[in-house]
Protein backbone atom coordinates (compact mmCIF):
# COMPACT_ATOMS: atom_id res chain seq x y z
CA UNK A 1 0.00 0.00 0.00
CA UNK A 2 0.96 3.47 -0.65
CA UNK A 3 -0.28 6.63 -0.41
CA UNK A 4 -3.25 5.04 1.35
CA UNK A 5 -4.09 3.19 -1.85
CA UNK A 6 -3.89 -0.60 -2.19
CA UNK A 7 -1.88 -2.10 -4.98
CA UNK A 8 -3.75 -4.71 -6.91
CA UNK A 9 -1.00 -7.70 -5.70
CA UNK A 10 -2.27 -6.79 -2.18
CA UNK A 11 -6.00 -7.19 -2.82
CA UNK A 12 -7.68 -9.55 -1.10
CA UNK A 13 -9.59 -10.60 -4.22
CA UNK A 14 -7.09 -10.74 -6.62
CA UNK A 15 -6.57 -14.17 -8.06
CA UNK A 16 -3.19 -14.19 -8.47
CA UNK A 17 -1.64 -17.07 -5.45
CA UNK A 18 -0.69 -15.64 -2.42
CA UNK A 19 1.46 -17.12 0.34
CA UNK A 20 -1.20 -17.36 2.43
CA UNK A 21 -3.27 -19.72 -0.44
CA UNK A 22 -0.94 -22.56 0.33
CA UNK A 23 -3.70 -23.39 3.27
CA UNK A 24 -6.00 -24.06 0.10
CA UNK A 25 -3.88 -26.88 -0.94
CA UNK A 26 -6.17 -29.04 1.23
CA UNK A 27 -9.42 -28.03 0.58
CA UNK A 28 -8.76 -28.69 -3.33
CA UNK A 29 -10.54 -31.64 -4.90
CA UNK A 30 -8.26 -34.32 -5.76
CA UNK A 31 -10.31 -36.44 -8.21
CA UNK A 32 -12.85 -35.72 -10.87
CA UNK A 33 -15.91 -36.87 -9.05
CA UNK A 34 -15.08 -34.16 -6.75
CA UNK A 35 -14.63 -31.40 -9.31
CA UNK A 36 -17.26 -28.83 -8.62
CA UNK A 37 -18.97 -26.61 -11.88
CA UNK A 38 -16.55 -26.77 -15.36
CA UNK A 39 -19.32 -29.01 -16.35
CA UNK A 40 -18.00 -29.21 -19.58
CA UNK A 41 -14.22 -29.63 -19.52
CA UNK A 42 -15.00 -32.44 -16.32
CA UNK A 43 -16.36 -34.42 -19.04
CA UNK A 44 -14.03 -33.98 -21.82
CA UNK A 45 -11.32 -34.79 -19.43
CA UNK A 46 -13.61 -38.08 -18.34
CA UNK A 47 -13.36 -39.36 -22.08
CA UNK A 48 -9.97 -38.39 -22.03
CA UNK A 49 -8.72 -40.25 -19.01
CA UNK A 50 -11.03 -43.52 -19.91
CA UNK A 51 -9.19 -43.61 -23.05
CA UNK A 52 -6.10 -43.42 -22.24
CA UNK A 53 -6.79 -45.98 -19.54
CA UNK A 54 -8.44 -48.13 -21.75
CA UNK A 55 -5.52 -47.98 -24.62
CA UNK A 56 -2.69 -48.73 -21.57
CA UNK A 57 -1.28 -44.73 -23.14
CA UNK A 58 -0.49 -41.90 -21.13
CA UNK A 59 -2.62 -39.24 -21.78
CA UNK A 60 -2.07 -36.48 -24.61
CA UNK A 61 -1.15 -33.43 -24.29
CA UNK A 62 -2.90 -30.64 -22.33
CA UNK A 63 -3.43 -26.82 -22.49
CA UNK A 64 -5.62 -24.98 -20.23
CA UNK A 65 -6.62 -21.47 -20.71
CA UNK A 66 -8.51 -18.90 -18.77
CA UNK A 67 -8.21 -16.41 -15.89
CA UNK A 68 -6.00 -16.80 -13.08
CA UNK A 69 -7.71 -18.60 -9.77
CA UNK A 70 -10.17 -20.83 -11.79
CA UNK A 71 -8.03 -24.74 -11.13
CA UNK A 72 -5.91 -25.00 -13.72
CA UNK A 73 -3.38 -26.21 -11.20
CA UNK A 74 -5.90 -28.24 -9.75
CA UNK A 75 -6.52 -29.90 -12.60
CA UNK A 76 -3.47 -30.87 -13.58
CA UNK A 77 -3.07 -32.45 -9.67
CA UNK A 78 -6.74 -34.05 -10.53
CA UNK A 79 -5.50 -36.05 -13.94
CA UNK A 80 -2.12 -37.00 -12.04
CA UNK A 81 -4.33 -38.38 -9.70
CA UNK A 82 -6.59 -40.54 -11.68
CA UNK A 83 -4.02 -41.41 -13.90
CA UNK A 84 -2.08 -43.06 -10.82
CA UNK A 85 1.11 -41.20 -11.85
CA UNK A 86 4.06 -38.57 -10.52
CA UNK A 87 3.69 -34.64 -11.37
CA UNK A 88 6.22 -32.63 -11.87
CA UNK A 89 5.57 -28.89 -11.28
CA UNK A 90 7.61 -26.16 -12.85
CA UNK A 91 6.74 -22.62 -14.51
CA UNK A 92 8.11 -20.94 -17.51
CA UNK A 93 9.90 -17.59 -15.96
CA UNK A 94 11.76 -20.64 -14.11
CA UNK A 95 13.12 -22.62 -16.50
CA UNK A 96 16.01 -20.21 -17.99
CA UNK A 97 18.01 -22.87 -19.49
CA UNK A 98 17.96 -25.28 -22.25
CA UNK A 99 20.00 -27.47 -19.52
CA UNK A 100 17.09 -26.61 -16.75
CA UNK A 101 14.52 -28.43 -19.27
CA UNK A 102 16.68 -30.99 -19.76
CA UNK A 103 17.31 -31.93 -16.45
CA UNK A 104 13.67 -32.00 -15.61
CA UNK A 105 12.69 -33.82 -18.90
CA UNK A 106 15.56 -36.53 -18.33
CA UNK A 107 14.25 -37.34 -14.77
CA UNK A 108 10.65 -38.34 -15.92
CA UNK A 109 9.31 -41.86 -15.70
CA UNK A 110 6.66 -43.89 -17.91
CA UNK A 111 3.50 -41.49 -18.21
CA UNK A 112 4.35 -39.54 -15.76
CA UNK A 113 2.93 -35.46 -16.06
CA UNK A 114 4.82 -32.20 -16.28
CA UNK A 115 3.34 -29.68 -15.63
CA UNK A 116 4.32 -25.61 -17.08
CA UNK A 117 2.44 -23.14 -15.10
CA UNK A 118 2.60 -19.88 -17.16
CA UNK A 119 3.71 -21.43 -20.63
CA UNK A 120 3.66 -18.62 -22.54
CA UNK A 121 6.20 -17.22 -20.82
CA UNK A 122 8.88 -19.72 -21.92
CA UNK A 123 12.03 -18.90 -23.80
CA UNK A 124 11.81 -19.26 -27.99
CA UNK A 125 14.83 -21.60 -27.15
CA UNK A 126 12.97 -23.66 -24.68
CA UNK A 127 10.56 -24.06 -26.88
CA UNK A 128 12.70 -25.67 -29.28
CA UNK A 129 13.90 -28.05 -26.85
CA UNK A 130 10.68 -28.84 -25.48
CA UNK A 131 8.88 -29.59 -29.46
CA UNK A 132 10.70 -33.10 -30.26
CA UNK A 133 9.81 -33.67 -26.58
CA UNK A 134 6.48 -33.72 -26.91
CA UNK A 135 6.25 -35.28 -30.46
CA UNK A 136 8.56 -37.70 -30.41
CA UNK A 137 9.89 -38.41 -26.59
CA UNK A 138 13.35 -37.49 -27.50
CA UNK A 139 15.81 -34.95 -26.19
CA UNK A 140 18.04 -33.42 -29.15
CA UNK A 141 22.07 -32.29 -26.85
CA UNK A 142 24.65 -30.45 -28.89
CA UNK A 143 28.43 -31.91 -27.56
CA UNK A 144 30.62 -29.65 -28.27
CA UNK A 145 32.12 -26.36 -29.66
CA UNK A 146 32.57 -25.33 -33.72
CA UNK A 147 33.40 -27.74 -36.00
CA UNK A 148 33.66 -30.64 -33.87
CA UNK A 149 30.12 -30.36 -32.19
CA UNK A 150 27.89 -32.98 -32.91
CA UNK A 151 24.52 -33.93 -32.29
CA UNK A 152 23.04 -36.67 -29.62
CA UNK A 153 19.46 -37.59 -29.65
CA UNK A 154 18.22 -39.65 -26.40
CA UNK A 155 15.14 -41.44 -25.82
CA UNK A 156 12.81 -40.28 -23.59
CA UNK A 157 9.75 -42.23 -21.64
CA UNK A 158 6.29 -41.45 -22.81
CA UNK A 159 5.12 -38.48 -20.50
CA UNK A 160 2.45 -35.58 -20.67
CA UNK A 161 2.60 -31.84 -20.85
CA UNK A 162 0.09 -30.24 -19.37
CA UNK A 163 0.34 -26.26 -19.67
CA UNK A 164 -1.67 -23.94 -18.26
CA UNK A 165 -1.09 -20.00 -19.49
CA UNK A 166 -3.84 -16.84 -18.54
CA UNK A 167 -2.58 -15.53 -22.39
CA UNK A 168 -3.47 -17.85 -24.85
CA UNK A 169 -2.68 -15.69 -27.62
CA UNK A 170 0.88 -15.02 -26.01
CA UNK A 171 1.33 -18.89 -26.92
CA UNK A 172 3.26 -19.02 -29.52
CA UNK A 173 1.44 -21.03 -32.55
CA UNK A 174 4.08 -24.28 -33.11
CA UNK A 175 3.85 -24.83 -29.06
CA UNK A 176 -0.09 -24.34 -28.81
CA UNK A 177 -0.24 -26.92 -32.11
CA UNK A 178 1.99 -29.57 -30.19
CA UNK A 179 -0.98 -29.86 -27.32
CA UNK A 180 -3.58 -32.36 -28.20
CA UNK A 181 -6.37 -31.12 -25.89
CA UNK A 182 -7.14 -27.42 -25.29
CA UNK A 183 -9.89 -26.49 -22.96
CA UNK A 184 -10.85 -22.70 -21.64
CA UNK A 185 -11.84 -22.39 -17.91
CA UNK A 186 -14.54 -19.79 -17.17
CA UNK A 187 -16.08 -17.91 -14.46
CA UNK A 188 -17.81 -20.44 -11.94
CA UNK A 189 -21.70 -19.59 -11.47
CA UNK A 190 -23.33 -18.47 -8.46
CA UNK A 191 -24.43 -22.16 -7.69
CA UNK A 192 -20.76 -24.12 -8.72
CA UNK A 193 -19.41 -21.11 -6.11
CA UNK A 194 -22.18 -21.72 -3.23
CA UNK A 195 -21.26 -25.69 -3.57
CA UNK A 196 -17.61 -24.81 -3.37
CA UNK A 197 -17.74 -22.11 -0.40
CA UNK A 198 -20.17 -25.06 1.99
CA UNK A 199 -17.66 -27.88 0.76
CA UNK A 200 -14.58 -25.73 2.20
CA UNK A 201 -16.03 -24.77 5.16
CA UNK A 202 -17.07 -28.25 5.77
CA UNK A 203 -13.26 -29.11 5.58
CA UNK A 204 -12.19 -26.40 7.69
CA UNK A 205 -15.15 -26.86 10.31
CA UNK A 206 -16.53 -23.59 9.89
CA UNK A 207 -20.02 -23.22 11.05
CA UNK A 208 -22.47 -21.62 8.86
CA UNK A 209 -25.87 -21.15 7.21
CA UNK A 210 -26.72 -20.67 3.88
CA UNK A 211 -27.26 -17.13 3.64
CA UNK A 212 -24.00 -16.56 5.38
CA UNK A 213 -22.28 -18.88 2.42
CA UNK A 214 -24.12 -17.27 -0.06
CA UNK A 215 -22.87 -14.23 0.85
CA UNK A 216 -19.27 -15.27 0.27
CA UNK A 217 -20.29 -17.45 -2.99
CA UNK A 218 -22.31 -14.04 -4.53
CA UNK A 219 -18.56 -11.37 -3.81
CA UNK A 220 -16.13 -14.11 -4.59
CA UNK A 221 -16.04 -12.70 -8.55
CA UNK A 222 -16.52 -16.65 -10.16
CA UNK A 223 -13.20 -17.61 -8.84
CA UNK A 224 -12.86 -20.59 -6.12
CA UNK A 225 -8.91 -19.25 -5.02
CA UNK A 226 -10.81 -15.84 -3.96
CA UNK A 227 -13.91 -17.67 -2.34
CA UNK A 228 -11.86 -19.75 -0.11
CA UNK A 229 -9.58 -16.30 1.14
CA UNK A 230 -13.03 -14.55 2.01
CA UNK A 231 -14.09 -17.65 3.55
CA UNK A 232 -10.97 -17.43 5.66
CA UNK A 233 -11.40 -13.99 6.47
CA UNK A 234 -14.99 -13.99 7.30
CA UNK A 235 -14.22 -17.06 9.55
CA UNK A 236 -11.74 -14.41 11.31
CA UNK A 237 -14.32 -11.93 12.13
CA UNK A 238 -16.81 -13.89 12.89
CA UNK A 239 -14.43 -15.50 16.02
CA UNK A 240 -13.22 -12.07 16.84
CA UNK A 241 -16.81 -9.57 16.56
CA UNK A 242 -19.64 -12.38 16.72
CA UNK A 243 -20.55 -15.55 18.10
CA UNK A 244 -18.22 -17.34 15.44
CA UNK A 245 -21.75 -18.44 13.02
CA UNK A 246 -21.22 -17.26 9.79
CA UNK A 247 -24.30 -15.64 9.25
CA UNK A 248 -25.56 -13.17 6.38
CA UNK A 249 -25.30 -10.50 8.46
CA UNK A 250 -21.33 -11.41 9.91
CA UNK A 251 -20.83 -12.11 6.48
CA UNK A 252 -21.78 -8.57 5.12
CA UNK A 253 -20.32 -6.95 7.93
CA UNK A 254 -17.26 -8.62 7.61
CA UNK A 255 -16.71 -7.95 3.31
CA UNK A 256 -17.96 -4.73 3.54
CA UNK A 257 -15.08 -4.22 5.90
CA UNK A 258 -12.78 -5.18 3.75
CA UNK A 259 -14.31 -3.07 1.20
CA UNK A 260 -15.23 -6.11 -1.50
CA UNK A 261 -19.10 -4.59 -2.47
CA UNK A 262 -22.33 -7.03 -3.50
CA UNK A 263 -20.53 -7.93 -6.95
CA UNK A 264 -17.27 -8.20 -5.64
CA UNK A 265 -15.52 -5.45 -6.90
CA UNK A 266 -12.74 -3.39 -4.75
CA UNK A 267 -11.32 -0.64 -4.55
CA UNK A 268 -9.02 -1.33 -7.72
CA UNK A 269 -11.89 -2.14 -9.63
CA UNK A 270 -13.74 0.97 -8.72
CA UNK A 271 -11.03 3.30 -9.19
CA UNK A 272 -10.60 1.59 -13.25
CA UNK A 273 -14.19 2.78 -13.46
CA UNK A 274 -14.34 6.02 -11.98
CA UNK A 275 -10.95 6.93 -14.19
CA UNK A 276 -13.17 6.25 -17.16
CA UNK A 277 -15.97 7.74 -16.44
CA UNK A 278 -14.80 11.34 -14.00
CA UNK A 279 -11.58 11.42 -16.18
CA UNK A 280 -12.24 10.53 -19.39
CA UNK A 281 -16.21 10.86 -19.75
CA UNK A 282 -16.84 7.25 -19.56
CA UNK A 283 -14.54 6.39 -22.27
CA UNK A 284 -13.24 5.45 -24.70
CA UNK A 285 -9.58 5.28 -23.04
CA UNK A 286 -6.23 3.72 -23.89
CA UNK A 287 -5.19 0.61 -21.26
CA UNK A 288 -1.99 2.49 -20.43
CA UNK A 289 -3.43 5.60 -19.60
CA UNK A 290 -6.14 3.90 -16.86
CA UNK A 291 -2.67 2.14 -15.42
CA UNK A 292 -0.82 5.36 -15.50
CA UNK A 293 -3.72 7.38 -13.81
CA UNK A 294 -4.19 5.04 -10.78
CA UNK A 295 -0.46 4.06 -10.16
CA UNK A 296 -0.69 0.03 -11.70
CA UNK A 297 0.44 -2.16 -14.21
CA UNK A 298 -1.03 -1.72 -17.78
CA UNK A 299 -0.32 -6.16 -17.66
CA UNK A 300 -2.14 -5.90 -14.05
CA UNK A 301 -5.08 -4.27 -15.01
CA UNK A 302 -5.57 -6.63 -18.14
CA UNK A 303 -4.90 -9.71 -16.59
CA UNK A 304 -6.49 -9.52 -13.13
CA UNK A 305 -8.81 -6.18 -13.21
CA UNK A 306 -10.45 -6.05 -16.35
CA UNK A 307 -11.58 -9.85 -16.93
CA UNK A 308 -14.24 -9.19 -14.32
CA UNK A 309 -15.18 -6.10 -15.47
CA UNK A 310 -15.79 -7.30 -18.83
CA UNK A 311 -17.62 -10.89 -17.51
CA UNK A 312 -20.04 -8.26 -15.75
CA UNK A 313 -20.39 -6.14 -18.75
CA UNK A 314 -19.10 -3.20 -16.81
CA UNK A 315 -16.58 -2.11 -19.68
CA UNK A 316 -16.57 -2.79 -23.48
CA UNK A 317 -13.50 -2.63 -25.60
CA UNK A 318 -13.50 -0.62 -28.49
CA UNK A 319 -10.43 -0.10 -31.47
CA UNK A 320 -9.78 3.36 -29.39
CA UNK A 321 -9.47 1.97 -25.86
CA UNK A 322 -12.26 1.11 -22.95
CA UNK A 323 -16.01 2.69 -22.41
CA UNK A 324 -18.13 2.31 -19.65
CA UNK A 325 -20.90 1.11 -20.21
CA UNK A 326 -24.17 2.05 -18.45
CA UNK A 327 -24.31 -0.96 -15.83
CA UNK A 328 -20.84 0.59 -14.37
CA UNK A 329 -22.72 4.27 -14.28
CA UNK A 330 -25.69 2.39 -12.69
CA UNK A 331 -23.38 -0.24 -10.13
CA UNK A 332 -21.26 3.34 -9.05
CA UNK A 333 -24.57 5.39 -8.77
CA UNK A 334 -23.25 7.83 -11.19
CA UNK A 335 -26.14 9.93 -13.78
CA UNK A 336 -25.58 8.38 -17.69
CA UNK A 337 -25.46 10.07 -20.60
CA UNK A 338 -25.65 8.45 -23.85
CA UNK A 339 -23.04 9.81 -26.55
CA UNK A 340 -24.35 9.75 -30.37
CA UNK A 341 -20.14 9.37 -30.93
CA UNK A 342 -19.78 6.32 -28.85
CA UNK A 343 -17.78 3.68 -30.73
CA UNK A 344 -18.88 0.48 -32.26
CA UNK A 345 -17.39 -2.60 -30.34
CA UNK A 346 -14.86 -5.13 -31.85
CA UNK A 347 -16.94 -8.26 -32.84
Amino acid sequence: MYNGVMAADERIVNPVPKVDDRLDNVLRPSHLKELIGQDQVRQNLEILIAAAKGRKECLDHVLFYGPPGLGKTTLAYILANEMGVNIKVTSGPAIERTGDLAAILTNLREGDILFVDEIHRLGRSIEEVLYPAMEDFSLDIIIGKGPSARSLRLKLPRFTTIGATTRLALVTAPLRARFGAVYRLDYYDLNAMRKIVERAAGLLNVVSDETGIEEIARRARGTPRVALRLLRRVRDFTQVRSDGIITRETAINALDLLAVDVMGLDDVDRRVLKTIIEKYNGGPVGLATIAASISEEADTIMDVVEPYLLQLGYIDRTPQGRVATPLAYEHLQLPYNQKDNQPRLIP
